[in-house]
């Protein structure tokens, strides 16, 4: 079924994606597909740091959009109320935009253009975005990384196959999942040590921990994640 999504540029609206992708990586299923690129195309700018998880979700389709591009089909997905954000458009943000930041930020900087003209670095970054779009089909070959990471239980009740399933069960874009062993650690209690690969562009090992690993419903049989070893995989 499809997802609806209304006014995304509102406080309302971005309220409402925040909470969608609350327990989500993405719009639609276990990878990044078109409904993601057609909800990014419909924000005017990134989500500020408010919207925790608005914001997590945009950095990551912008970068894939960059790095790797984006062939997932989809769910399909709606969205009313605003209109998507063109190639020109993104190119040349509206002026009542920025005047908008400007008049925000006139506390901050008496030297704030309050007539809403871009800076080249402004300008430069909208270009850039505008181009990210366009080519997001294309390949590109980006960096990995093999990660060894702890991961430790609460006690030696805690069931170490569920453990590691409720590990395995985070999918995201980059992440590939390899051996596993439980290693003894005293009084009876065991760890899990489980190899990664990710595509450094895409996947944080610290995100990974803080905000996938160690939250609920995964924190009811993890404790903590220590990194063992970070080795970058050569070419």
């Amino acid at each position: 079924m499809a997802v609806a999504f209304h006014n995304l540029n509102s406080d309302s609206g971005l309220k409402k994606l925040d909470e969608y992708l609350l327990t989500r990586s993405y719009i639609s299923g276990y990878q990044a597909s078109k409904d993601d690129i057609t909800v990014y195309s419909y924000l005017a700018k990134a989500p500020s740091a408010e919207y925790v998880n608005a914001s997590r979700w945009y950095k990551h389709i912008n970068a894939l959009l960059r790095i790797s591009g984006v062939s997932g089909e989809g769910a399909g997905v709606t969205v009313e109320g605003s209109a998507p954000i063109t190639e020109e458009a993104v190119a040349t943000p509206p002026a009542a935009d920025t005047k908008a930041s400007a008049a925000e930020e006139e506390d901050d900087d008496d030297d704030v253009d309050l007539f809403g003209e871009e800076t080249e670095e402004e300008k430069k970054a909208a270009e850039e975005r505008a181009a990210a779009v366009k080519a997001s089909g294309k390949k590109k070959e980006s960096g990995k990384s093999s990660v060894l990471l702890d991961v430790k239980p609460w006690d030696d009740e805690t069931d170490m196959k569920k453990l590691e399933e409720a590990v395995r069960s985070v999918q995201m874009e980059g992440l590939t999942y390899g051996a596993s062993k439980l290693v003894p650690v005293g009084y009876g209690i065991k760890k899990l040590q489980i190899m990664l690969t990710i595509v450094d562009d895409l996947v944080s090992v610290d995100d990974l921990v803080e905000n996938y690993f160690t939250v609920e419903p995964i924190n009811e049989y993890v404790q903590s994640c220590d990194i063992v070893a970070f080795n970058k995989i050569c070419k």
